[in-house]
């Protein structure tokens, strides 16, 4: 009993070293981020990706696209068995054109190190692809516009694992009823379009950095997830 209590205890003073890491470096965040444009490319599912960036590009009359940089598509492995919604761009995805880069950025690559998972064996993308002004939350009208767009990416990518991180994901795929605070750390198996997947939701990266107490729920949630991988004997892509 001791022996498996000390083995938590690392595994969960691990965690921490990990996601508590310093964020900052001479008050800027620091891209350590890599698209993985080509990987996206050589895809078979490439043609269509990029079909749909294109689409997604030549929305009309959207405010979000008229006030922002660059459309932020999607980082990672599109042949990835694990795909993560986010909210949407910040100022820093924004510049770059790839989803959580700078500090949040930073906490979730921890957060997913520290089950053993990259961005060359997830897929992510946001559930709007342009940045709303001052950061704030896509309001309802923004989100039912590109719903369609985001179904169609999950049909695409045909994850056996969905991770939906914060309230904005969690209502777009799952319902405006769901609080993520009683949502979080349910495994709900769901259709999307024609993908059928097991969907978890936890604690986007920014809220956890504004609420540092609720990294533990959010490690449970990643314990989960790490069960479920190996649960549907997942190969982890390279």
């Amino acid at each position: 009993m001791i022996k498996k209590i000390n083995t938590k205890l690392v595994k969960l003073v691990k965690y921490y070293s990990l996601i508590n890491h310093n964020l900052i470096y001479e008050n800027e965040a620091i891209n350590r981020y890599k698209s993985n444009k080509n990987l996206s490319i050589k895809s078979p599912k490439g043609k269509e990706l990029q079909e749909l960036k294109s689409a997604i590009s030549n929305i009309k009359n959207c405010n979000l696209k008229k006030n922002s940089t660059n459309i932020v598509f999607s980082d990672g492995n599109p042949n990835a068995k694990i795909m993560l919604i986010g909210e949407g761009p910040g100022a820093n995805e924004d510049l770059e054109g790839i989803p959580f880069i700078g500090k949040t950025g930073e906490l979730l690559d921890k957060m997913l190190l520290s089950i053993n998972l990259d961005r060359d064996n997830v897929y992510i993308t946001n559930v709007v692809n342009f940045r709303p002004p001052e950061n704030r939350s896509p309001t309802e009208e923004e989100i039912n516009r590109y719903l369609p767009y985001l179904i169609k990416h999950i049909e695409i990518i045909n994850p056996k694992i969905l991770i939906l991180l914060g309230s904005t994901a969690l209502n777009a795929i799952l319902g405006n009823e769901k609080i993520i605070s009683e949502a979080r750390g349910k495994w709900v198996e769901k259709k999307i379009g024609k993908c059928n997947t097991s969907i978890i939701a936890s604690f986007h990266p920014a809220f956890l950095m504004r609420q540092p107490d609720q990294k533990k729920l959010s490690w449970n949630d990643l314990k989960m997830i790490r069960k479920k991988i190996i649960d549907l004997g997942i190969t982890l892509e390279k």
